[in-house]
């Protein structure tokens, strides 16, 4: 509808510069069409004559009248009037708004979507993890919110691509192989003491058991072997990171290439495993797990550096490559090489961001956490530098989620393997809870994610109050089927002239507003607007519901109230399933 008032607007400019009353030059502004805030003024509004005014040297109010003369008859609009200094507003014809009603049953699932691939092609990168453990609660916050982005931009018409980043190569890794392996020796009676850096939660153990039973004592060192000469550790009055890096040198010396890489393999592949499995059960399919390494065997790296010198990027300084980042607005150069030839984070982020664009996507999006803000800056100079258009790419943050059980704040500590993970989440209060109340706040604010509530079965609980209103839906058909009523979609159809009640009135306009909030919601990247209007359609149901009988003996109006019923039941399974949210059928 919005796209139907613009185009009335943009006939009605069209006709006054055609019989002159607006000049060739003129030209037409950036005006909006929006939900009026009170029905008292209709039900949308348009500032186009405030922002043509005085390039059109007019007032605002003379320019809006001969903007409503020259508007274009339409049987959708039943009234048009001037409000304040010079709003259009339009008051809707009674037939079009009943006409939701039909559009939602011939469009079903696919009401408020648009043709995929009629927007540009977007890749959205989002958990990206790295693979040395569970996915945390915190974890979660980013899943939910990525995968509910993704699912909004494919339903406005982009074709999206779900990434993974895989962290494959750096020294994170590195020191979960230590852990293994040194788990590994515990399991086998060589007993060494554990880094004060490493990673101790007890999917370390599961790791080093299957790790033993493939590889036997073929990968088994002696105590001397592995911590003679070693730099003190901080529980020994030391530096833990000197300690647990001699360490990873140290096995790497001891077990050779092919050895070495036994045992960090076994730690990617349990626990990129592990992660597949979570977020499947979590609602969560990536399109694409991208490996870091690949960025090198696939000469990323390289191409992103020579791009960078052709374009006279470049420098060296102390035997190290420097990228001139300070050259696009960040806060100091980059190294891309070092000294010793090793290519830093930095290149492997150029790398992966020329893979990106040269994998044809014409948007990136990338989805951090909130201590990546640095990055912000640093990705739009490395596009800049790479030749690559910086609005092309968006880094959207996500805030830290804090978990409250009984009123007291969960603690959590990932190498102390005393965090909450994503999976203990799941079970204690369920996917669609999780996943709801993850993106009910913006993603750029601190979530509070109050366990007690997301439990409970009552109207208090977002979640429960909007599937509730779905399940009634439901009950109402079982209802009608168990009073051998009848009821087809052709009456409730030609019946809709019936409803008239303020509440039937209320829930026509939500259904109405839905594709509205789909396309705000993703052009904002922010699925929080759709779980509010989730929460505001369930209420105008429930209000609807409440207010009058359903199944009366009125053959007519019960279909024509049947019919709203079923039509709100299909926009509230659409808008749930776009959240990663089930719509139950009895509750």
């Amino acid at each position: 509808m919005k796209d139907h008032l613009r185009e009335l607007v943009a006939q009605a400019l069209l006709d006054l510069r055609r019989h002159g009353r607006l000049g060739q030059d003129v030209p037409t502004p950036a005006f909006v069409v929006e939900r009026t805030k009170s029905r008292e003024h209709g039900d949308y509004a348009s500032n186009v004559a405030l922002l043509l005014a005085k390039p059109a040297g007019l007032k605002p109010r003379e320019l809006a009248e001969l903007l409503v003369d020259s508007l274009p008859a339409s049987q959708h609009v039943e009234k048009v009037s001037i409000a304040g200094p010079g709003f259009i507003n339009f008051t809707l014809a009674r037939g079009c708004r009943l006409g939701t009603i039909r559009r939602v049953f011939e469009l079903g699932n696919d009401y408020g979507r648009v043709p995929q691939g009629s927007r540009e092609a977007v890749t959205v990168e989002f958990v990206s993890a790295n693979p040395n453990g569970p996915l945390h609660v915190g974890h979660g916050r980013g899943a939910a919110y990525g995968a509910s982005v993704a699912n909004l931009l494919d339903a406005v018409g982009h074709k999206v691509q779900r990434e993974y980043y895989v962290n494959d190569a750096g020294r994170q890794m590195d020191i979960l192989a230590v852990s293994v392996w040194l788990r590994y020796h515990e399991l086998g009676g060589v007993n060494v003491r554990f880094p004060d850096n490493g990673y101790k939660g007890e999917y370390v153990v599961d790791i080093a058991r299957g790790l033993r039973a493939k590889a036997g004592d073929s990968l088994r060192r002696t105590a001397i072997e592995i911590t003679d000469g070693l730099p003190a550790d901080e529980g020994q009055g030391g530096d833990k990171e000197a300690h647990v890096d001699a360490l990873i040198a140290r096995a790497k010396q001891l077990l050779g290439e092919a050895g070495y890489r036994s045992v960090f393999d076994a730690g990617l592949a349990w626990c990129l495993g592990d992660i597949r499995d979570d977020l499947a059960g979590f609602g969560v399919v990536h399109d694409n797990f991208f490996s870091e390494r690949s960025l090198m065997t696939d000469g990323y790296v390289e191409r992103a550096i020579r791009t960078l010198e052709a374009n006279g990027h470049l420098y060296e300084l102390e035997g190290a490559l420097w990228f001139r980042a300070t050259s696009f607005g960040d806060d100091k150069d980059r190294v891309v090489r070092r000294e010793n030839g090793v290519t830093t984070y930095f290149a492997s982020d150029l790398g992966y961001l020329l893979s990106k664009f040269e994998r044809g996507f014409e948007r990136a999006i990338y989805i951090f956490g909130a201590d990546h803000h640095g990055y912000i800056a640093r990705l739009k100079a490395a596009a800049q530098g790479l030749g690559l258009d910086p609005s092309r790419i968006e880094i959207q943050l996500v805030q830290f989620a804090i978990l409250f059980r009984g009123g007291e704040r969960v603690q959590m500590s990932t190498r102390a393997g005393s965090f909450v993970t994503l999976r203990e989440l799941r079970e204690e209060v369920g996917t669609d809870a999780a996943r709801f109340f993850y993106v009910m706040r913006g993603n750029d604010q601190h979530l509070d994610f109050d366990l007690d509530l997301a439990k409970s079965r009552s109207n208090e609980n977002p979640v429960y109050y909007i599937q509730y209103a779905h399940a009634r839906v439901c009950s109402l058909f079982r209802q009608l089927a168990e009073k051998q009523m009848s009821y087809n979609r052709s009456a409730a159809e030609a019946a809709r002239h019936r409803l008239v009640e303020p509440h039937e009135d209320a829930l026509l306009d939500e259904l109405m507003r839905y594709p509205e909030v789909v396309e705000a919601a993703a052009d904002n990247r922010a699925p929080q607007v759709l779980a509010n209007y989730l929460r505001e359609l369930a209420a105008a149901f429930h209000g609807f519901y409440n207010a009058q009988p359903i199944l009366v003996a009125d053959e007519e109006l019960r279909s024509a109230r049947l019919g709203l019923a079923k039509a709100t039941r299909q926009v509230l399974a659409n808008g749930l399933a776009l959240l990663g949210v089930s719509s139950p059928e009895s509750m």
